[in-house]
């Protein structure tokens, strides 16, 4: 995996979530302990930033929230999940294509190894 500082200081990160937490949890537990890990290490970030959809001209608030927003400039989308899908990478590439982020992290924390379970994703 060949990152940018910034990726490999997040995943850096969930390393250490999942080396403390294992696999199993909820997602959400996981982004609550990623979101103390990125505060402890200095890193700016954004929690359940809203997404609102821009259709025909018009911002509409539809719910949609990304889990973390990491400096502006990476997206992180959390799971918990047997196995990674296609739609959950259409998700985080429809989030970085909303919010023109042009890199993502897809991180699923219901794996053995963590780094089995990250997938980065540039537009």
């Amino acid at each position: 995996m060949d990152f940018d500082d910034l990726s490999n200081s997040v995943i850096g990160c969930a390393i250490n979530v999942h080396r403390d937490l294992g696999p199993g949890l909820l997602e959400s537990s996981y982004e609550q302990c990623l979101a103390h890990e990125l505060s402890l290490n200095g890193i700016v970030f954004k929690r359940q930033h809203p997404m609102p959809i821009t259709y025909k001209g018009i911002k509409l608030d539809c719910g949609y929230k990304v889990d973390l927003l990491v400096n502006d400039s990476l997206i992180i989308e959390l799971k918990s999940v047997e196995k990674i899908k296609n739609i959950h990478r259409a998700q985080l590439l429809t989030y970085m294509k909303l919010a023109a982020v042009k890199t993502g992290l897809l991180m699923n924390f219901n794996v053995v190894k963590i780094k089995d379970g990250i997938k980065r994703m540039v537009l």
